[in-house]
């Protein structure tokens, strides 16, 4: 094991991140918040320690082989989040490490659950570096989901390997190219969401917190009634456009804008209908028990559709008083995420519509038992290896949420808490089901051994389970 290809790499992402404490900072001075001092503290431990970890391993750069991937992808996580919580531990929130260390996870996996409340009266920096955690969690996550978990062939990831000698599959031959091009839309995208948000009416403020968690589908929000404090339909169609727009894979999005051939529509036409037959569901079931304007009715419903199933979590209104259908819905709705290679968690677009290509398959060959057929995914067959990931990701994650559904019971959560957090955690969801940690509610009465198995399922559902749980075989250490 090279742990010099580990340590590099880490060393200098925590530079980054000290960089980006440096942006709350600022907003604390001005505003004449003694937290500004916590900010640049810890800016500067973690800046300090980032640039003596990369003087001392850049002697030489080898390349991450697949174990190194492995441990770096496992190591990030964990590093990055504790680094996260260091400036929320030590702000005048008065917090124990254990939230801060949730919070800081729930905002790098752009999870959005939360242990706070009052968040219309936090200072600025808190709440800036809260939306910073999850804009810089989101861009971590495309460059992982698109680079390194298809290398790694983890859950039939490896559709999508960009490292494949397939040159449909390699637009790039190096990772600086693909960066560039990601950094150039992730930042486009944000940027154009600020600017429609303040035409809408938001605060400069406001539309910059909510444009970093919108378009990382991460869902914090400035204030304790999320999007509940703004009027009008306009900026909620404004958020669903790019709620969707960052639930897409951004390789398609990238190929689109450059005038190439984008492939991989597939899961995005699932994704479309998802939304499409939820959103009409709950429409048609509140349009005649609910006594408001249609069309306002029908944003609402898109609204929270799109919040959930691209694992925002942003929420106007609390979504769980309108009947058990809508709730069942909803509760459903979490488990299915937006699509591979995009911000949003969940079980993804792709594997759900390589399911559907295989039970389609099923039923097919019960017809025509002599006919060869294959599952296909935008019109190619698709081999055994990647359906084979797909069936045991399937089962991991049927598992891990149970597992630790049974974990939350055993700490004392009530069933219907225990599993919507469990799915809501392992989804990277945020709110889940209930009157302690629904839309209305937070994490903040959990016990603390559950708020730390939630930051860890949290990481597990970012790392696609198998990233996380393979460097915990024997086999994983010995030398090959």
């Amino acid at each position: 094991m090279n742990y010099r290809a580990v340590a590099l790499p880490i060393g200098r992402l925590l530079i980054i991140i000290a960089a980006f404490m440096v942006i709350p900072a600022g907003a604390d001075l001005i505003a004449r918040n003694p937290d500004w001092i916590v900010f640049t503290i810890s800016a500067l431990i973690l800046g300090t320690v980032g640039t003596l970890t990369t003087a001392a391993f850049s002697s030489a750069a080898p390349d991450l082989r697949r174990r190194e991937t492995f441990v770096f992808v496992n190591a990030a996580w964990i590093t990055f989040c504790t680094a996260g919580a260091i400036p929320l531990y030590g702000s005048g929130l008065g917090i124990s490490f254990t939230d801060a260390f949730f919070e800081s996870a729930s905002g790098l996996t752009t999870t959005g659950s939360t242990i706070l409340t009052g968040l219309d009266q936090l200072p600025p920096g808190i709440l800036l570096w809260r939306s910073l955690l999850q804009w810089i969690g989101g861009i971590g996550i495309v460059v992982i989901g698109i680079w390194l978990l298809p290398g790694l062939r983890v859950g039939g990831s490896q559709l999508f390997a960009l490292e494949s000698s397939e040159t449909a599959n390699k637009p790039y031959g190096r990772i600086e190219p693909f960066l560039k091009r990601l950094i150039t839309l992730y930042g486009g995208l944000t940027i154009a969401c600020t600017s429609l948000y303040i035409l809408c009416g938001m605060s400069v403020f406001q539309a910059i917190n909510h444009a970093l968690t919108t378009v990382s589908t991460g869902g914090f929000s400035t204030s304790d009634s999320s999007f509940g404090q703004f009027g009008g339909t306009a900026v909620y169609w404004v958020s669903i456009i790019f709620m969707l727009a960052s639930s897409v894979p951004f390789l398609f999005l990238i190929r689109r804008i450059e005038g190439k051939r984008a492939d991989d529509r597939q899961q995005i036409h699932v994704l479309l209908a998802a939304v499409g037959l939820a959103s009409f569901a709950i429409f048609l079931s509140q349009r005649w028990v609910q006594h408001d304007d249609p069309f306002h009715l029908f944003t609402v419903s898109v609204f929270h559709v799109v919040s959930v199933i691209t694992t925002t979590g942003y929420a106007s209104t609390d979504y769980l008083t309108w009947g058990s259908l809508v709730i069942c819905i909803f509760f459903l709705l979490t488990f299915f995420g937006g699509c591979s290679g995009s911000t949003s968690g969940g079980f993804k677009m792709f594997r759900l519509a390589l399911l559907l290509s295989y039970i389609r398959v099923l039923l097919r060959r019960m017809i025509h038992p002599h006919r060869v057929l294959s599952p296909r995914y935008d019109g190619r067959p698709v081999g055994n290896a990647v359906m084979e990931g797909v069936f045991v990701f399937a089962i991991l994650y049927a598992g891990t949420f149970a597992l630790f559904g049974l974990a939350y019971a055993g700490l004392g959560m009530d069933v219907l808490t225990a599993f919507s957090g469990s799915i809501t955690a392992l989804a990277n969801v945020g709110p889940g089901v209930g009157d302690i940690i629904g839309p209305s509610g937070t994490f903040q009465s959990l016990p603390d051994a559950a708020k730390w198995l939630l930051s860890l399922e949290m990481i597990l559902g970012r790392l696609e389970i198998i990233a996380g749980l393979v460097i915990l075989m024997p086999d994983f250490w010995e030398e090959a």
